[in-house]
């Protein structure tokens, strides 16, 4: 059984043929409104729990999701067909098919994909699926945090740092 269907059995090899007849689900980021991507699942397919591996495509004239860094996942992309514009750090890079972009974590640069051309952009993207992740949005000064109790946002601003002598007890 798969996530993505339960009827149907988990096997080691799904053909093109199958992929291409995968339902997608559409995602816009709630804090990107030019956020507008078509995914389709690709790990559950084949029992991938601790790996998570998607198919994007995204529109032309679209992003995928926001310019943002990861504190625990890694993640990766590789372009399969169509051109986009990878912003990685400070720059911007025209990317196409047969690229690869790796993103450590913590510490990688925080990215995003965009599409301003006239065909789709698809791609692979993959990295760990640990379960619980941050997500960090610098430009916006907002964070997300994914876990076992759902998602939650926070503004940067109202998150109190703490040290270790805050826990000590006062006698």
């Amino acid at each position: 059984m798969t996530e993505a269907n339960p009827e149907e059995a988990v096997k080691p090899l799904v053909t093109a043929a199958e992929i291409a007849e995968l339902p997608e689900f559409h995602v816009s980021h709630p804090f990107n409104p030019q956020s507008d991507i078509y995914l389709k699942r690709l790990a559950p397919l084949a029992g991938l729990t601790r790996l998570s591996l998607t198919m994007g495509r995204v529109p032309p004239g679209k992003d995928s999701f926001i310019y943002h860094s990861h504190e625990r996942d890694e993640e990766f992309l590789f372009i399969l067909s169509g051109r986009g514009r990878a912003e990685i750090g400070e720059e911007t890079f025209e990317v196409g098919p047969g690229d690869f972009m790796g993103f450590p974590a913590p510490g990688g640069p925080a990215h995003n994909l965009s599409n301003p051309y006239e065909e789709d952009l698809v791609y692979l993207m993959a990295g760990e699926h640990s379960g619980l992740d941050i997500g960090h949005f610098p430009r916006l000064g907002k964070r997300i945090i994914f876990g076992p109790s759902g998602i939650q946002a926070y503004d940067d601003k109202d998150a109190q740092q703490l040290v270790f002598t805050d826990f000590l007890a006062k006698d």
